[in-house]
């Protein structure tokens, strides 16, 4: 099973960066192996779709504006997404992407093999490169979803 470890995010807007943070830190902890690959973006919508081809599951970490306490972990799958806002007006949401792509014979993850960890933000707006602190004390935790999601594959196959 080929998994796709994918941080998104903006590296220079504050608490928008923790994905890409949760996916370098992901890299580094696991061995080198065919299966599963670990890559940074920073785009949604067909991008995030197109990122996925070829792939048969995929955990994507992201930072999300709910309105729970900052830092909270939420763990979806594409149809939990509680916006389906997408960062551009000539884009689309993930779950549109994801269809078009099904639609189009694209060997994608089916939706059940799609993990979402949303990290809750306090700040996605400030021009900064550091977390704000609730944010980076649960990068630990958003690291081991991560790391727990991996495991439960491998003892799956």
């Amino acid at each position: 099973m080929k998994t796709l470890v994918l941080g998104l995010g903006n590296p220079i807007l504050r608490d928008d960066s923790v994905g890409l943070r949760v996916a370098q830190e992901v890299e580094r902890l696991i061995p080198t192996s065919p299966d599963i690959e670990v890559g940074l973006d920073y785009w949604g919508g067909l991008r995030l779709m197109e990122r996925m081809i070829g792939f048969d599951r995929a955990i994507i970490i992201d930072a999300i504006c709910t309105g729970a306490a900052p830092g909270t972990l939420h763990l979806l799958n594409p149809d939990d997404i509680p916006t389906q806002r997408s960062s551009s007006a000539h884009d689309v949401n993930l779950t549109t992407a994801l269809e078009l792509g099904y639609q189009a014979g694209a060997h994608l993850p089916p939706t059940k093999d799609i993990l979402l960890i949303g990290v809750e933000a306090a700040d996605v707006q400030t021009f900064d490169e550091s977390l704000s602190p609730e944010v980076e004390e649960a990068l630990p935790a958003a690291v081991d979803a991560v790391m727990t999601a991996l495991s439960h594959e491998r003892e799956a196959q």
